[in-house]
């Protein structure tokens, strides 16, 4: 593989800068020294800030694990399972310290920048909607009642899902995301009544043996 371009290191140390410093708490200085690039550099591939954040929030998107969301090979809410899993780790690996790069900079600059604010809501509405289809799917196949708008609960899982990770920054811990994997999957999208009995009957005949 040949070295890469200024532009990618730019955007490689950008994600890792603005998740430690935030979007207004880094300069251009700071992002081309963790580039290891040269200053003038920068608005040879860049207009501003706000762009290479837009970029870089591609790159972040592009490694946040959505596609298991797509793995038709497993069941529905194993995806689901899994992709939230994967992000957990992401965050418990890097000390609870750094959430989704997403919402940290949507709650950072959406008021301020209006270009980045319709982009944010273009990235929540695709990731919500990747939700909805797989519960939509669950609720076909009989693992989820039907009760529910697919697409409402696709928006409220990514809604628990973000404040899952805001309230996780603040205790440092596991116990937000053991509550939001209890709610969401033990209660929310819990089987339905007819699917749960057929499972407890035969958990209650394994007793008797």
């Amino acid at each position: 593989m040949g070295r890469p371009s200024v532009r990618h290191k730019l955007v490689d140390a950008a994600l890792d800068v603005f998740e430690a410093h935030g979007f207004n708490g880094a300069s251009v200085q700071d992002l081309t020294d963790a580039a290891g690039v040269p200053k003038g550099s920068f608005y040879n591939h860049f207009d501003s800030k706000e762009k290479l954040a837009l970029e870089a929030l591609q790159a972040y998107i592009a490694r946040n694990g959505i596609e298991v969301l797509h793995d038709e090979k497993l069941a529905p809410l194993e995806r689901l399972r899994r992709h939230f899993r994967a992000n957990w780790k992401t965050m418990k690996d890097r000390g609870y310290r750094s959430g989704c790069f997403l919402g940290s900079l949507s709650s950072e600059i959406a008021d301020s920048h209006e270009i980045s604010r319709a982009e944010f809501g273009r990235l929540f509405h695709l990731w919500s909607t990747a939700i909805a289809s797989v519960i939509a799917e669950a609720q076909t196949q009989g693992a989820i009642a039907p009760t529910a708008d697919a697409k409402v609960l696709g928006r409220f899982v990514l809604h628990a899902w973000q404040g899952t990770l805001i309230r996780a920054k603040v205790v440092r811990g596991d116990q937000p995301y053991d509550d939001f994997v209890a709610m969401v999957f033990g209660t929310l999208l819990a089987p339905p009544p007819a699917a749960a009995a057929p499972a407890q009957a035969s958990k209650s005949a394994l007793r008797r043996k």
